[in-house]
């Protein structure tokens, strides 16, 4: 009797299991190169700062106080102490990134710097790991070329996403491999998830450009998503 209920209970396990791995969504892969993630900052802040980077972006997006945002790939954290600056200290930023050492880097920074109010949060290559519905504007700066698989951090990145919310893409017209996204790109792999472009405009004299997105309301079921053709 004892046997019978062991093969049982061992044959539940296997089917409960078995259903567990069933469950996780399998996203398609990106049709294109994925970079390599080479250093923690684009270039260098000075220069960036003269050409007003920082500033018309966050203007762009609407940053001020009261305003939750994220610092998605916030390496040394160029975004992460121009937004704690405007912000103040009664904003929580959210400063995400999936090289330990980075963050490790940034809190050091903020604490040299005097910089409070930062959470910061190790992602992985396919999730940002932010907590749910805390996020106005998320902000992706130079980063989004080297994600492991867009389809599934955008949509994991969703969920971070209070109601109103916007996603902020910097990123330089060129190929992925050649550490760029070329905009049609862009477009197609968020518009696959329902993300909607709002707004779009050249950063010159600094890098690249700035497209702005709103999530949508509700995303589409995984294994309708089919990989850009680019």
């Amino acid at each position: 009797m004892h046997l019978i209920a062991l093969v049982a209970i061992s044959l539940w396990v296997f089917q409960t299991l078995s259903q567990a791995v069933r469950a996780e969504p399998i996203f398609p892969a990106p049709n294109r190169p994925v970079a390599e993630i080479i250093s923690a900052e684009y270039s260098d802040e000075k220069t960036r700062d003269l050409h007003q980077e920082a500033e018309r972006v966050m203007d762009r997006l609407g940053i001020k106080p009261g305003v939750r945002v994220a610092d998605v790939g916030a390496g040394r954290g160029y975004y992460t102490v121009r937004l704690a600056a405007r912000l103040g200290t009664d904003t929580i930023i959210y400063a995400t990134d999936v090289n330990a050492n980075h963050l490790k880097e940034l809190q050091v920074r903020l604490k040299r710097e005097g910089i409070g109010g930062v959470r910061l949060v190790l992602g992985s290559p396919n999730d940002p790991k932010l907590p749910p519905a805390v996020i106005d504007v998320a902000i992706l700066s130079h980063v989004y070329h080297e994600i492991d698989n867009p389809y599934e951090f955008m949509y994991r990145l969703h969920r971070s996403l209070a109601p109103g919310a916007r996603v902020g893409i910097v990123d330089v017209d060129r190929p992925t491999d050649l550490h760029g996204t070329p905009p049609g790109l862009l477009r197609c792999e968020l518009g696959s998830l329902g993300y909607r472009e709002t707004a779009f405009q050249s950063l010159k004299p600094a890098d690249g450009y700035l497209a702005v997105f709103v999530p949508p309301e509700k995303l589409p079921l995984v294994e309708s998503l089919r990989p850009c053709n680019m």
